[in-house]
């Protein structure tokens, strides 16, 4: 296993990601603890040390089900981190009440890492409120030794950065960033990392597959990259593309079955960046990408817990972007659309944005179904 250095610490370049845990009969709330402690098991065996949960993962039940995996392994041999879930306005006021409550879901007394979650456009403001206390309660818990270190993670755009670092970026030792082959210009993943590196901030990756989306390319695309890589799968190579990124120190995974992690471990046993002329080709698979008008869904089910009719809103813009990228002759996606109820199509969203207002991506969520509606319509 890779190891980066962060202050005093080794932290395993690949970091376990608890946000697509292994799940039973298709529920996301209905965590398999089997899988996960046979993967946590084996990910600890292999030299990986970074453990990443939040309050929302998996219904509220991802900090339950890793908490209950590691704590059958020595509190020594593992970095644990979990965030505040400022991504619901309605936790601002909560932060004393959420934090406590962590600590119970993971049966841990304290949080090696803990991150103010997803700044963002739609929560800077009360972020920044001081009348919440988000940031003091948790430095005193940092001094109190209940938090070893603190940062936040970022969906915003950078002027969005900006603010809460001139607010609080002497209190933050790290940032986590969606980065990825495919964001690096296309959310401007790049700047965000200049940004970071002005402050002295490390970088943390979320999303390095965007979703799983780099691990499943087109089969003209992944050929492209085999004849430049024979030997790595189109996985290993969004891993290639962040290990060019010295300031990037934890990679973190939501790995969903035991082949990926197994996979994933694989590839961060040796440092192999891609060269020059392999950027150039994979570029060249990006720009075919993003000639295609797609949703940046990433399957984080925020918006499935805000929806008032229950609709599997990641799902439903997967298939939009089969649809939208494949064109009218597509069958794949009306298909599937054909074994849910009517009650789950895309034309039963009312249009009420609640699902909108907790987006990490900032989709608009409500007209994307709307104009899918429209178009299986035609």
């Amino acid at each position: 296993m890779l190891y980066r250095d962060f202050q005093d610490l080794k932290l395993s370049a690949l970091g376990f990601g608890a946000m697509r845990l292994p799940v039973i009969d298709g529920d996301d709330t209905k965590i398999d603890q089997d899988a996960v402690n046979t993967m946590v098991d084996y990910a600890l065996e292999q030299g990986v040390n970074y453990f990443d949960t939040a309050w929302g993962y998996h219904g509220g039940n991802s900090e339950i089900a890793l908490g209950a995996a590691l704590a059958r392994h020595p509190r020594d041999s593992f970095y644990l981190a979990t965030k505040f879930p400022g991504y619901d306005l309605a936790n601002m006021d909560k932060v004393e009440e959420i934090f406590e409550r962590q600590l119970e879901k993971t049966g841990m007394e304290r949080f090696d890492f803990y991150l103010i979650h997803n700044v963002c456009e739609m929560n800077i403001d009360e972020y920044l409120n001081p009348e919440h206390g988000i940031v003091d309660y948790l430095l005193k818990q940092q001094a109190a030794g209940r938090i070893g270190h603190l940062g936040f993670s970022a969906h915003g755009a950078i002027p969005v950065m900006e603010r809460f670092l001139e607010a609080y970026g002497e209190h933050m030792e790290f940032c986590q960033i969606q980065l990825n082959y495919l964001d690096w210009e296309f959310q401007d993943a790049r700047g965000k990392v200049e940004l970071l590196k002005k402050w002295n901030l490390p970088v943390w990756v979320m999303e390095p597959v965007r979703g799983g989306r780099l691990a499943n390319l087109s089969e003209v695309d992944a050929a492209k990259l085999a004849a430049a890589r024979p030997d790595e799968a189109p996985v290993a190579w969004a891993f290639r593309f962040i290990q060019g990124i010295p300031e990037v120190c934890v990679t973190l995974s939501g790995m969903s079955n035991f082949e990926q992690l197994r996979e994933n471990i694989a590839t961060f046993q040796e440092e192999k960046p891609l060269t020059d002329e392999e950027r150039q080709v994979l570029q060249g698979v990006v720009d075919g990408m993003l000639g295609h008008k797609t949703v940046p869904c990433t399957a984080c089910h925020y918006c499935t817990s805000h929806c008032p009719q229950g609709l599997d809103i990641p799902f439903l813009l997967s298939m939009y972007n089969q649809l939208v990228v494949t064109g009218a002759g597509d069958f794949i996606a009306p298909m599937a659309l054909a074994s849910l109820p009517e009650d789950k199509q895309p034309s039963a969203c009312i249009g009420c944005g609640s699902c909108a207002a907790v987006c990490p991506q900032q989709i608009d969520i409500p007209g994307t179904l709307a104009d899918f509606a429209a178009r299986l319509a035609k």
